[in-house]
C-alpha cells in the first residue's frame, strides 16, 4: 500500500483523510478508494482488472516511500485465492499455463498416467506443447480439436505416436476437393456371394482420426462428420453403425488465405472443443527435430521400437467417466456462464459463443484438474483453455476486421472485464 507524508489533510498512516491507496495487482497503477469501501471490489480504470480494496494499514508510515513503491504493503491474503484473467505476459491463446504449479494436487492415478503419456510422446515428437496438451484434454473430455497450421509440422507423426502410446487405432483421411461423403463414412456394397447389400465401413471407423486439410473439401463432405463428431455413429440407409470409443477427431486446416480452401460451416466449427494454432518450432526444438529425425530410420519401426503403450481404450473411457465427478463450484459455473455470455455483448464480436462453449469450458476444466491431481476445478483451469475454446466460436464485426483486430487479443481484453471469483 502506498504512503504519502502526513499533514493536515492526511491520517496517521500518511494517507489522505478518509481514503485508502493501493496498487493494482495487474498493471501496478496507484488506485484510491474511500475507507468505507474497504473489503469491497474495485475495477482498475486502466486494465479493467478487479480486486478487493484492502483495509487501511495504521502503521504504513513506518515504511519508506521508495520501498513502499516497489513492495506495496497489502493486508494478509484471505484463505481463498483470487485469480485474474491471463496477463499480457502470458502467451495469449495458449492452453499451457502454470495452474498445475500454482495449485498442485496429489499423485493420483490420472496424474501419473498423464505424466507417462507426455514422457512417452516426447521421445518421438518434439515441441508443440499446446497441441499435445490440447489434444489430451479433448480426448479425456470426449471432445475434438481443430488445428490451424502450415504443412510440415509433424501433425501426422503426433497422432500416430499418440495412438501408439494410448493403445488406440489410428486413421487418416486426406481431404480433397473431389472427396465424397461416402469416402469418409463408408457405403453399402452388393455381395455377389450372398446376393445382399453389406455395409463396408469407411476410414472414419477408427479411434484417433486425423482429418488432414479439412477445409479443402466442400460443405457436403464436411456435413458427413457432423453426426459422427456429436453422436459417435454413422447412419446409412436408416441403419446406425456405432463407433468404438474413445473417438477423437484432430482436423487440420490451412490458413484461409491459402489457395483452394473453403470456409468451414459454423455448425461444424462449433462441434470442435478447441481450436489450436500450431506454429513453427523454436530454434532449439527444431535442432532436436533434426537430430531425432534427420537419419534414414523407418518411422514405423521407430514407433514400434521406441514407444510403449501406457494405457488402453477401456482405461481412457473409465478415466473420462471419473472426470465427470470433479467438483465445479457454483461460483465457477457462474464465472464460465458470464464469460460465454459476455462474448455476445462485446462490441467487436458480430457473433458470440454458443452454450456448447460453456460446456466445453466446464469439461476441459474438470479434465485439467484431474491431470494436475486435484478433485476440484479452479479458475486457473478455465483461464488456461478459455481462448482455445472460444477463438473459433466468435465472429468479428466488419469494422473490427478492417481495423485489424485479432480474436485472441479481443478475447483477452474481454476476459479482463469479468470478475474472477474467490474459490
Amino acid at each position: 500500500m502506498s504512503t504519502t507524508p502526513s499533514g493536515p489533510d492526511t491520517n496517521g498512516a500518511g494517507q489522505p483523510q478518509g481514503m485508502v491507496e493501493f496498487h493494482c495487482n495487474a498493471c501496478g497503477r496507484l488506485l484510491k478508494a474511500p475507507v468505507q469501501a474497504a473489503g469491497k471490489s474495485a475495477r482498475c480504470p486502466q486494465c479493467q482488472a478487479v480486486q478487493p480494496i484492502p483495509e487501511p494499514v495504521p502503521d504504513a508510515a513506518a515504511v519508506p516511500v521508495a520501498e513502499a513503491a516497489n513492495h506495496p504493503v497489502l493486508p494478509p491474503p484471505p484463505p481463498s485465492f483470487v485469480v485474474r484473467a491471463p496477463a499480457p505476459a502470458a502467451p495469449p491463446g495458449g492452453v499451457l499455463g502454470d495452474a498445475g504449479t500454482r495449485h498442485p494436487g496429489r499423485e493420483t492415478p490420472t496424474k501419473k498416467l498423464f505424466d507417462r503419456i507426455l514422457e512417452e510422446v516426447s521421445k518421438i515428437y518434439v515441441g508443440q506443447d499446446e497441441l499435445v496438451l490440447g489434444a489430451l484434454v479433448a480426448l479425456f473430455s470426449s471432445g475434438h480439436v481443430l488445428i490451424e497450421s502450415v504443412p510440415g509440422l509433424g501433425k501426422t507423426l503426433f497422432v500416430r505416436a499418440l495412438g501408439r502410446v494410448l493403445g488406440c487405432r489410428f486413421g487418416r483421411i486426406q481431404f480433397t476437393a473431389d472427396l465424397m461423403p461416402s469416402d469418409i463414412t463408408g457405403a453399402p456394397i452388393f455381395d455377389m456371394k450372398t446376393q445382399e447389400f453389406r455395409f463396408r465401413p469407411g476410414p472414419v471407423f477408427t479411434q484417433l482420426l486425423l482429418a488432414d486439410e479439412i477445409n479443402r473439401s466442400p460443405a457436403k463432405t464436411h456435413a458427413a462428420l457432423l453426426e459422427i463428431m456429436q453422436e459417435y455413429r454413422v447412419t446409412i440407409d436408416g441403419v446406425s453403425h456405432p463407433l468404438d470409443r474413445p473417438f477423437l477427431v484432430l482436423a487440420t486446416q490451412n490458413p484461409l488465405e491459402s489457395e483452394g480452401t473453403y470456409n468451414l460451416p459454423e455448425a461444424q466449427i462449433d462441434r470442435f472443443m478447441f481450436k489450436l494454432n500450431a506454429d513453427y518450432p523454436q530454434e532449439h526444438e527444431e535442432a532436436n527435430i533434426l537430430k531425432l529425425h534427420g537419419g534414414q530410420d523407418d518411422i514405423n519401426s521407430r514407433l514400434d521400437r521406441e514407444l510403449a503403450a501406457v494405457t488402453s481404450p477401456d482405461e481412457i473411457m473409465r478415466i473420462t467417466r471419473e472426470n465427470a465427478r470433479i467438483h465445479v463450484d457454483e461460483r465457477l459455473i457462474d464465472y464460465i456462464n458470464k464469460v460465454v455470455r459476455r462474448t455476445r455483448q462485446w462490441p467487436q464480436f458480430h457473433l458470440g459463443a454458443s452454450p456448447r462453449a460453456g460446456i466445453a469450458l466446464m469439461q476441459g476444466a474438470r479434465t485439467l484438474a484431474a491431470f494436475y491431481g486435484r478433485d476440484y476445478a479452479v479458475p486457473d483451469d478455465v483461464a488456461q483453455i478459455v481462448i482455445p475454446a472460444l477463438r473459433h466460436r466468435v465472429i468479428l464485426t466488419a469494422e473490427a476486421e478492417v481495423e485489424g483486430h485479432k480474436v485472441d487479443d479481443l478475447l483477452t481484453e474481454m476476459l479482463r472485464s469479468v470478475e474472477v471469483p474467490r474459490i
